[in-house]
């Protein structure tokens, strides 16, 4: 018995002192894996790794690459200035990647010879380039290049010109303002360098994939007269040489994006809304046509769920692609008949799709793994990278179970649940309800850094993937068309009391939180239920009306709502957390990041004000530079030190030891 008991001190004092919680501070430890490459004859799989800079303030992206038996892992590029979208010339030769790296000021082609050798740089061109994509014999590469530089790039400069505008659509998030500057498509000739125009006009071209005997290529371009004011985008073919005539293939009012090429060159797979008016809430659908145009085929139509870019098997008799579905996500195929094999199961998500030489890869993580790539045969799946091995040694993970509840009309809510390290159920603890943006996004059983940090402070912490989310089909996700924060809170509150009622939670202790439409959905909540002791809505509305022409979603407006000078009734509906802001007790604070054209300022700014002139406590926080996602490692780790402070300081919870400087 003593024995017995030592070696269970023994094993406690091994957790105490070799693994502790999650901390703000930890966003400078996390890394990030991405774009998995297979080399052509698929031994080898580059991809991109960033790593959070402490010193510089902001994270350094490298291209590495790991062997298919997943041994061995090399560095390959380490300039400061970064490097991204890695790919192999089909002939094995080179591996290329884009960096506006020394003395390069745009965004360039570099190339890098197999058998090793310093980079060299392939294109030297005025403006940065966006995309490319080699053709299958390794002679050419078509370039995908916006017209001008971007409003950031001239923000730069001094004495910038004016920014004239005469588009409906004339704003968007990470672009600033629009001008009618359009991104075209290039060819560049690998021996000669010589780059030659393919596309021109008031058109934006993009996504160009080559015929695999490089003599055509098959692009996404919405050609009709007044682009902004609807959803469409078509594919279109180009025989790849001077004076082609452009061929439209599809004819899809609405979207029709993503091909994919099969290898035998007979068909196009691609991706097809439902509908033909812009939808927020629309599922796509895998559709296959012949690449010399006809009737397309639906064949993903048994499904109802939302999938990813199709990608062709080497014998073009199926099609791969990953599936959300109820907080999970995984590989499929579909055969030419529209017959579905599920691939890949199990409580994780899978992503980033890629495959060579009939091998496979896919990103992949579980709630207490962090994401990684990962080769995919025979339907399991075997770990390549190992970049976040040491780290998650050293951390002690909160424990995720799913959860259904039964809101109060009778919707069946699929959640998911935080229990913090050591802690077992029946023991109530305090809530935090955090709330996924989107709304069409869901929470899933991928790693999910900030409830570990919540639960790493002793919070239980509720994800609720309320109706308007992913990963339950169409009429789920489309619900909540026109009607915002109405079945949303419905379902959040049914999770809240479902918790309650088994005695997860303490009814007494409970705060709330989100970002975008998380934050937008904390208004709605703490305007609806005043047993929140405090909120934190990041970069969220609530006057609704008041974003008509302040953001970038006026199609998604006018079509769910109407303009507001004829559906006022409607608008007003949809903002009643600010127009009955006298019934909101919650302390709240509020951020956003100063240069947000998705969620501008004004929604929190707003919210701020009207609380402040009722005397509710509430602060605002605004990250300088920043668009909708907070980029900078050290306004990450200053927001999430926040939300914690502000929590403990209305529930009383223990002081964090990533505390904020002392306010002079």
């Amino acid at each position: 018995m003593r024995k017995f008991a030592a070696l269970i001190l023994s094993c406690i004092a091994s957790v105490s002192f070799s693994q502790k919680p999650f901390s703000p501070s930890d966003v400078y430890k996390i890394k990030s894996v991405s774009d998995p490459q297979l080399s052509p004859d698929g031994k080898w799989v580059a991809y991109v790794l960033s790593t959070p800079d402490s010193a510089k303030d902001k994270s350094d992206a490298d291209i590495w690459m790991v062997s298919w038996d997943g041994n061995e892992s090399i560095k390959l590029t380490a300039s400061p200035e970064g490097e991204s979208r890695p790919r192999w010339s089909p002939d094995g030769k080179y591996l290329t990647f884009l960096s506006s790296r020394y003395e390069t000021k745009s965004s360039q082609i570099w190339k890098m010879d197999r058998r090793g050798g310093e980079a060299q740089k392939l294109t030297e061109l005025k403006y940065s380039i966006s995309d490319y994509v080699w053709s299958p014999d390794a002679s050419k590469i078509i370039l995908v290049i916006q017209d001008q530089e971007s409003p950031d790039e001239a923000d730069k400069r001094k004495n910038a010109k004016p920014i004239v505008m005469d588009r409906y659509h004339f704003k968007s998030d990470g672009g600033g303002y629009l001008e009618r500057k359009r991104n075209h498509l290039y060819l560049f000739t690998v021996e000669t360098k010589k780059l030659d125009t393919l596309t021109t006009g008031d058109y934006d071209d993009e996504n160009p994939v080559w015929s695999p005997d490089s003599k055509k290529i098959v692009f996404v371009s919405n050609r009709t007269a007044d682009a902004d004011r609807n959803s469409n985008s078509d594919l279109w073919v180009l025989e790849v040489k001077k004076g082609a005539k452009l061929n439209q293939l599809t004819k899809w009012a609405g979207a029709d994006h993503s091909p994919a090429w099969s290898p035998d060159g007979k068909s196009i797979a691609y991706l097809q809304s439902q509908y033909e008016k812009y939808s927020m809430y629309d599922q796509h659908h895998i559709t296959i046509i012949s690449a010399e145009g006809g009737e397309p085929k639906v064949i993903s139509k048994s499904l109802d769920r939302d999938v990813a870019g199709p990608q062709w098997a080497d014998d073009s008799q199926s099609i791969f692609t990953t599936v959300e579905d109820d907080r999970r996500s995984y590989l499929t195929s579909f055969d030419l008949k529209g017959n579905v094999k599920k691939i890949t199961g199990g409580d994780r998500i899978v992503h980033s799709l890629r495959h060579a030489a009939s091998k496979w890869v896919a990103m992949s993580s579980e709630s207490s793994s962090l994401p990684e790539i990962f080769a995919i045969e025979n339907g399991a799946l075997r770990r390549l990278t190992h970049v976040h091995d040491e780290f998650s040694k050293s951390r002690l993970f909160a424990s995720v179970e799913a959860f259904n509840s039964t809101s109060k009309d009778g919707t069946d809510v699929g959640s998911l649940l935080f229990r913090p390290y050591g802690k077992l159920k029946g023991e109530k603890l305090p809530l935090v309800l955090w709330i996924h943006g989107g709304p069409t996004g869901q929470d899933d059983f991928g790693f999910d850094f900030i409830p570990q940090v919540f639960a790493a402070q002793g919070y239980v912490v509720a994800c609720v993937n309320y109706r308007g989310s992913n990963g339950r089909g169409l009429k789920y996700s489309e619900a909540i068309s026109g009607d915002w924060g109405n079945k949303e809170v419905v379902d959040l509150l049914g999770a809240v009391d479902h918790l309650i009622k088994n005695n997860t939670v303490d009814p007494d202790r409970m705060v709330i939180g989100g970002w975008s439409y998380g934050g937008i959905l904390t208004d709605y909540v703490t305007a609806t239920d005043p047993r929140f002791k405090a909120a934190a809505s990041g970069a969220g509305s609530a006057l609704q009306l008041s974003m008509y022409g302040s953001d970038q979603y006026v199609l998604q407006y006018e079509n769910e709502l109407g303009v507001p000078w004829k559906n006022m009734d409607k608008w007003m509906k949809v903002s009643y957390p600010f127009l009955n802001v006298e019934k909101i007790k919650t302390p709240t604070l509020y951020m956003v990041g100063e240069k947000d054209f998705n969620v501008p300022a004004i929604g929190g700014e707003q919210m701020y004000q009207a609380l402040k002139s009722l005397g509710v406590p509430t602060e605002f926080i605004v990250y300088p530079g920043q668009h909708h996602g907070i980029g900078v490692p050290s306004y990450q780790k200053d927001r999430y030190t926040r939300y914690l402070e502000w929590y403990g300081k209305y529930l009383g919870t223990p002081k964090l030891k990533d505390k904020l400087p002392a306010k002079k």
